[in-house]
């Protein structure tokens, strides 16, 4: 067991990050940040901000010889980082984990393997790839670049195999995935926490809506049957176990029409779908995910309250600040930013969560109060 007092490492220094690091430091922990950006919303966090790239030698040496744990917020961390670090400190989560969830086509093959079902998909790794799609591949797909997609980044729509040419060109016949829509009900995330011993904590099922691409609510309880949120959650639990996780993931699903679960992603990592469990749980991700790398008793996740989150893009700013007032005029809203200096269209800059007793009732509130703030 890593206790308070113990020094603790974060690759990665954005929002996620910033989170953890307060949870730590409230628990008496020391955290050392490392991320190549001097303005990091954790970086200015921390107890130490180390500015370098994350395959560094030194900086990651340093890293390692000063943290009891080091742990990630980013799932692009790339893997032998991970695995050079644990030459001098726990690591959690590990490299050989995180590489199978950070390329679409060896994430969604490992997820076949556990036996779990996807949405039918196709490997494009070169134009005779598309000639050789079969002949009643249904139209239309995604194609999704395989690495450092994220956001609806690297996707696109496509409707026929000539589409599919077009749009890889796009993507520079980079390796992708060409992935068959489906006929949505829902879409939902569980969280998870797996700790260095392999006990297994599991949060609430989130339900789950996007636009363009990126997270704009989450609402728990989720509007699906008990019988399938015990199912997401007993596959999550699957999954974790298949990679050994150590730590905080996310697993994403897709709830057909008529109720068949599909896993869409993993994510090595505490999760913007988790956000609603630091304040409506008696534990969230984050105190979890700390928990879980210093071996420490898991906490409860029981959901104090029907909540709903909803994601703060840089667009709200275009005209100026948002406004704050009307929105904490709400005695029930508990707001989130995050720290970063400069609002973008697309960019996360926090977060409010709406409690009260029930669900859809939150939904229209906070989908009206969202309205206004820009």
């Amino acid at each position: 067991m890593i206790s308070p007092g113990a020094t603790i490492g974060m690759l990665g220094g954005g929002q996620l990050g910033r989170m953890f690091t307060t949870v730590a430091r409230t628990m008496g922990y020391r955290v050392v940040v490392l991320d190549p950006d001097p303005a990091s919303p954790a970086g200015g966090l921390a107890d130490e901000h180390i500015e370098a790239d994350y395959r560094d030698e030194q900086a990651l040496r340093r890293m390692g010889e000063r943290c009891a744990v080091v742990t990630t917020e980013f799932e692009n961390i790339p893997a032998d980082t991970l695995r050079r670090l644990a030459r001098w400190t726990r690591v959690c989560p590990h490299g050989d984990a995180v590489e199978k969830t950070q390329n679409r086509i060896r994430e969604k093959r490992f997820i076949r393997e556990t036996g779990l079902a996807t949405a039918p998909f196709a490997v494009i790794e070169s134009v005779a790839d598309i000639d050789r799609l079969p002949a009643d591949f249904v139209f239309p797909a995604i194609l999704k670049i395989a690495e450092f997609g994220y956001d609806g980044k690297g996707q696109i729509v496509v409707g026929s195999p000539d589409e599919v040419r077009t749009a890889f060109a796009r993507l520079e016949e980079a390796a992708c995935v060409l992935e068959q829509r489906i006929e949505l009900a829902l879409e939902v995330s569980v969280v998870l926490a797996r700790g260095v011993d392999g006990r297994v904590s599991v949060f609430p099922v989130a339900e789950n809506e996007h636009r363009n691409g990126i997270l704009h609510r989450s609402t728990v309880p989720a509007a699906l049957d008990e019988a399938l949120q015990r199912q997401a959650q007993d596959q999550a639990v699957a999954l974790a176990e298949a990679l050994d996780y150590q730590g905080v993931m996310a697993v994403e699903f897709f709830v057909e029409r008529g109720g068949r679960l599909l896993v869409n992603e993993i994510a090595p990592r505490t999760h913007n779908s988790g956000h609603y469990s630091i304040d409506a749980c008696i534990t969230s991700q984050f105190e979890q995910q700390l928990r879980a790398i210093c071996g420490l008793p898991f906490g409860a996740t029981t959901l104090l309250s029907p909540v709903v989150m909803v994601n703060l893009l840089g667009d709200l700013w275009a005209a100026g600040d948002p406004d704050w007032a009307g929105l904490l005029a709400h005695p029930e809203v508990k707001l989130h930013l995050y720290g970063k200096a400069e609002p973008r269209p697309g960019r996360k800059m926090g977060h409010f969560c709406w409690l009260g007793a029930d669900a859809a009732g939150l939904q229209r509130l906070s989908e009206a109060a969202f309205r206004v703030l820009g």
